[in-house]
């Protein structure tokens, strides 16, 4: 008897050894990492944000069972907005906005080039036109393969607007699916993408220009092609999901969506015969409900796999919002409430100009604008068991603090000399052990709003013409829509800020100096 009691006991001890093993192993395995990068999405799209005629409600349950973020800054234009999220830099470093041109691969293709002319030509052009990748520069996928992670990138490949598969590889994917010219990406009907150095070919679709729309959007729904690119990208995210379920992995969605021109193949139920949409408006509002619905079907494949709570899902967009759905009205005299507009200082803002789906959310500015809706984009972060259900945080964050969040995720050092700072500790719900003075989003389109620098206090100064030392300042802790410059009122705080950001702009690049050339 007493040795069977000693048999239970051992048998026992064992069973706790091998319970309490198993239980430190699930803990230390490393969290899985998705990041999906929208594509011109106005923060005023989202429900969480604040948009109405257009239910969210996938994304709305990730910022419910997570945090969202109300002062975070992505570029304002597709390749810099990129180059700062890859880089960790501010796009106002020297070659923030060195980039190549896209439509070369649509030359070829209407010109009927054919193998092996057309990787040639290909492969010449963009080592030709290409920024060269410094031998010290750390991506930030490069960040997830140090730490032993799995890396893919399926949708809108960059960095830049022309890249291919030497470059992709150096960016540090292991693997990848989509386009390599942005400009083919204003097409949802490709002929064919990439998948790891190799074309495929999509059915149905034979347009060179991959069945781009008009500006006007009044083409019939499915107009283009047979096989529309986002049914392929969140197929093949799904069963990537499948397949490396058991190991960690950083997976990028850079998706189209909701880019223009507007292209759907069907129109969602919630606006197939709404009574006062145009067909473009229509097509929009069905993009932005495919975005939100293959939200939806990552997030259940991730519960379906059982590894839900070990994964850290983010969702923010490139830039601004767009419009995509219409001509652009023509300037308004008055606002809707009948208030006069500053006919002196055109700023773009959607409540005003006739934007049924108000999607900067009254916001000044639009897409390649440095006002707030050309820039102020959403961040919405979700962790069971990590960040707390239902947060929002003010704190001030950009692009280019991605890949020092994803270090100190994966278990990494920030790459030295990067200008991103971990918002993890604010994911957390901990004190920020450091944070940004200030933000730069520097923007080479406008005449006007070209560049801007928001201080952690809340202020914000827009140059508007540098040679002649005109400045816009804003409080945005009361005005984040920017009708009041402050300016004259505060003649001091805008000398500061100009010597900051004049020092800022065309700066060179700390993590590519030498240890000795940063101390200097």
């Amino acid at each position: 008897m007493i040795r069977l009691h000693s048999i239970f006991v051992t048998a026992c001890a064992a069973l706790l050894v091998f319970a309490f093993t198993n239980t430190a192993t699930a803990e230390e395995k490393p969290p899985n990492v998705v990041l999906i990068y929208a594509d011109d999405l106005g923060i005023g799209m989202l429900g969480c944000y604040g948009q109405t005629l257009i239910k969210t409600p996938h994304i709305d349950k990730l910022a419910a069972e997570g945090m969202k973020f109300s002062n975070y800054y992505g570029g304002v234009f597709c390749a810099p907005a990129r180059w700062t999220l890859h880089t960790g830099m501010h796009d106002g470093r020297i070659g923030g906005w060195k980039q190549n041109q896209s439509g070369f691969l649509i030359k070829q293709d209407i010109a009927g080039v054919q193998e092996p002319d057309y990787t040639k030509n290909f492969n010449a052009y963009v080592e030709k036109t290409s920024v060269p990748i410094p031998e010290k520069e750390v991506f930030m996928a490069q960040v997830a393969q140090q730490a032993g992670y799995k890396t893919i990138q399926v949708g809108k490949l960059d960095v830049g607007f022309l890249t291919n598969h030497d470059r992709v590889k150096r960016f540090g994917w292991d693997e990848y699916e989509g386009y390599y010219s942005h400009s083919r990406c204003h097409g949802f009907y490709p002929p064919y993408l990439w998948r790891d150095g190799k074309k495929f070919l999509l059915e149905g679709n034979t347009d060179p220009r991959c069945g781009k729309m008009s500006e006007k959007g009044d083409e019939p729904v499915g107009s283009g092609g047979k096989t529309y690119s986002q049914n392929v990208f969140i197929t093949s995210i799904l069963e990537y999901l499948r397949a490396n379920k058991d190991e960690p992995f950083f997976l990028y969605h850079p998706t189209q969506l909701p880019h223009g021109p507007v292209a759907i193949p069907e129109l969602h139920p919630d606006f197939a015969d709404h009574p006062t949409l145009s067909l473009a408006e229509k097509k929009y509002a069905s993009m932005i409900k495919m975005l939100d619905n293959h939200v939806g079907l990552i997030m259940q494949e991730l519960k379906d796999l059982g590894i839900d709570d070990n994964t850290l899902v983010v969702l923010v967009s490139d830039n601004g919002h767009e419009l995509y759905y219409g001509p652009k009205p023509s300037f308004p005299k008055k606002r809707p409430n009948g208030e006069a507009t500053n006919l002196t200082d055109k700023k773009w803002r959607t409540s005003d100009c006739g934007d049924v789906f108000n999607g900067a959310g009254g916001r000044a500015g639009l897409k390649r604008s440095a006002y707030q809706g050309g820039h102020q984009c959403p961040l919405i972060a979700r962790w069971p068991g990590k960040i707390d259900a239902g947060t929002e945080s003010g704190h001030l964050s950009a692009h280019y603090d991605f890949i020092a969040t994803l270090a100190e995720v994966v278990g990494r050092d920030k790459p030295t000399g990067k200008d991103g700072i971990s918002y993890l500790p604010t994911l957390l719900g901990k004190p920020q052990p450091t944070e940004h003075d200030h933000v730069v989003i520097n923007n080479h389109f406008s005449r006007m709003a070209k560049t801007c620098l928001i201080t952690n206090e809340g202020w914000k100064l827009v140059e508007i013409d540098q040679k002649k030392n005109h400045y816009q300042l804003y409080d945005l802790n009361n005005d984040n829509e920017e009708h009041h410059d402050l300016a004259a009122k505060h003649p001091d705080r805008v000398a500061a800020l100009t010597a900051i950001l004049k020092q800022e702009l065309n700066s060179p690049r700390p993590d590519l100096l030498s240890a000795a050339e940063r101390q200097q």
